[in-house]
């Protein structure tokens, strides 16, 4: 898979990806990874890339003309992208079934927002998919850029050590993940759960889809049916 991304300060990406899932994505081959600094397609000498709101109002908003030959260039290099994203705040919320469908895709550009966020022409033009990482706004979308990377680069084939391990992970089910436990068997006076140590792969099974759905009644029952935040477990 290749992703582009396209940044306003590229500086923040760089030791994120340097590191632990994603570097070892890409030292096999498997995610082909590229940012760019908006500022080379900057105008003029100073390299401009922003400018104030038609309107009035405080902030400053990114130039068009920067952007629509970022966009063009980049395409011509990459061959065309499957989606070009745009991270906003007032895009599309991100969940797991979004970065499911990302994953089988072979060509992405990120474009990362800043300031007030993208002249709406380019949104309206080139932009295919606006994603947001939650409500809340952040300094820029180079932050919101390495969590979806790191979310799609996970769910790579080859990636992990263990193919099943992203499949088990919270929200793939629809559930949160339900309670784990490793050595020792007690600690401080609490035991793991006697049917973890059954060897019952059956009931074990039941369990964790037991704990998941309890778990997610109490803390995200926004992810539930109505049949399923009904506990009937009495």
């Amino acid at each position: 898979m290749r992703i582009d991304i396209l940044a306003v300060i590229p500086e923040l990406l760089q030791s994120p990806f340097e590191h632990s899932i994603l570097r070892r994505a890409r030292d096999k081959g498997i995610l082909d990874l590229h940012v760019y600094d908006l500022k080379e397609w900057g105008l003029g000498k100073h390299r401009q890339i922003d400018d104030y709101p038609y309107g009035g109002g405080p902030g400053m908003v990114l130039r068009p003309e920067p952007l629509a030959r970022a966009i063009r260039q980049l395409q011509e290099r990459a061959g065309g992208y499957d989606e070009i994203i745009y991270l906003t705040p007032d895009g599309t919320p991100l969940n797991q079934s979004l970065v499911n469908a990302l994953s089988l895709k072979e060509k992405l550009l990120l474009i990362c927002g800043h300031y007030k966020g993208i002249d709406q022409r380019i949104r309206d033009k080139y932009v295919t998919m606006e994603l947001s990482i939650g409500d809340y706004v952040l300094s820029g979308g180079e932050t919101a850029a390495i969590v979806l990377v790191d979310a799609i680069g996970r769910l790579l084939p080859g990636v992990l050590g263990d193919e099943s391990s992203a499949l088990t992970d919270s929200f793939q089910d629809g559930l949160l993940a339900p309670p784990v436990y490793t050595r020792p068997s007690e600690f401080e006076g609490m035991k793991v759960p006697e049917v973890l140590r059954s060897g019952h792969a059956a009931k074990i099974e039941e369990w964790r889809y037991q704990q998941a759905l309890q778990k997610t009644r109490q803390r995200r029952p926004d992810l539930l049916s109505d049949d399923d935040t009904s506990d009937t477990s009495d």
